[in-house]
């Protein structure tokens, strides 16, 4: 029987293989910790995955000797950021360090919120086919790019995007058009967001958000109402309507981002509980407040705005332009 590494060894040999595309004559540099379990298996797999690799214990360097290790990568190698939690190097973020250098980046954080029995899910959702998600991030971006409406249907809500859509973007492991290569993994999303706000209103289900430690909750639906983008939730559990609290204190519950997930290894179905990979699920997930700095817009300065909280919505189909992009738990496109 495969054990995990063997299988995340697969997985991880498919993404540096077909979505980092990285050459024989490029080198990798992967940065870990051993703090938890599942950083650890994570960790064998790349050893089995890049025999060649350049493996360094980030707890045993001090940050000066971290960046000379980096220094010596040229343009196009690769650095791979392993994590329990997340790095801290002095004032830099390190991914978007790495991008400035030129450094192809593969990025997994927050390994240490996945319990034990998530951990064959989490591997699962690093499995990449390119034949699936580029083909089908393209007819998404296509369809919602030309969309003059967008109806999201839960049971019994509906709640309309009147209005066109920001030009959309695609985190499907293809690159080529990109100025980095790589990203925070697992991968498979389209996302946008309404051009206008008062053009977004009507009712949907939630039936997961994160708790305020971070980890998704998945809880029995209930409603939302959203009107010209506020959203409002009287009927919430007690833990999400303090999460609108916090919000409140310091802006509006502004409904931005429209996020399609792709990936069939998470959802509903399979939990894992670090809400940056769980976004990834294939369905819907919003973003609540004022932060989110892909798209500028009027009355909102990118650098002022606070929250940007995942909320997943319990669709049954999804229609733009009276036809069907999302029905019966998969997309039809």
């Amino acid at each position: 029987m495969q054990s995990l590494a063997q299988r995340a060894a697969k997985h991880l040999s498919e993404v540096v293989r077909e979505a980092i595309c990285l050459k024989d004559s490029e080198r990798a540099l992967v940065i870990f910790d051993d703090e938890a379990p599942l950083t650890r298996i994570l960790v064998e797999g790349y050893r089995a995955a890049l025999p060649q690799g350049d493996f360094v214990d980030f707890a045993t360097l001090t940050p000066d000797v971290v960046l000379s290790r980096i220094n010596a990568l040229a343009p196009g190698d690769v650095v791979i950021l392993v994590q329990s939690t997340n790095f801290r190097l002095n004032e830099f973020r390190l991914r978007i360090e790495l991008f400035n250098r030129g450094l192809k980046t593969i990025e997994h954080m927050h390994l240490s919120r996945m319990s034990e029995d998530q951990f064959e899910t989490y591997i699962d959702t690093l499995a990449y086919d390119p034949d699936f998600y580029r083909p089908l991030g393209k007819a998404l971006k296509s369809k919602l790019d030309a969309a003059s409406e967008v109806v999201v249907e839960c049971a019994g809500t509906r709640l309309t995007y009147a209005a066109q859509m920001e030009d959309s973007k695609l985190n499907v492991g293809d690159y080529s058009e990109m100025k980095n290569v790589g990203g925070t993994f697992p991968i498979g999303e389209v996302f946008t967001e309404t051009q206008d706000f008062d053009a977004v209103n009507g009712d949907a289900m939630v039936f997961a958000y994160a708790n305020s430690e971070h980890y998704v909750q998945i809880v029995e639906p209930f409603p939302v109402h959203i009107e010209k983008s506020i959203l409002t939730a009287p009927d919430a559990p007690e833990e999400f309507k303090k999460t609108l609290e916090l919000i409140q204190a310091d802006e509006e519950v502004i409904v931005r981002e429209f996020g399609l997930g792709l990936n069939p290894a998470v959802g509903k179905h399979a939990l894992i509980n670090d809400i940056t990979a769980f976004e990834r699920m294939r369905g819907l997930h919003i973003s609540l407040g004022e932060k989110h700095t892909i798209y500028p817009k009027p009355g909102l300065k990118r650098k002022t705005g606070r929250y940007h909280i995942d909320i997943f919505i319990d669709i049954e189909r999804i229609l733009v332009d009276s036809a069907p992009i999302f029905k019966d738990g998969n997309y039809c496109v």
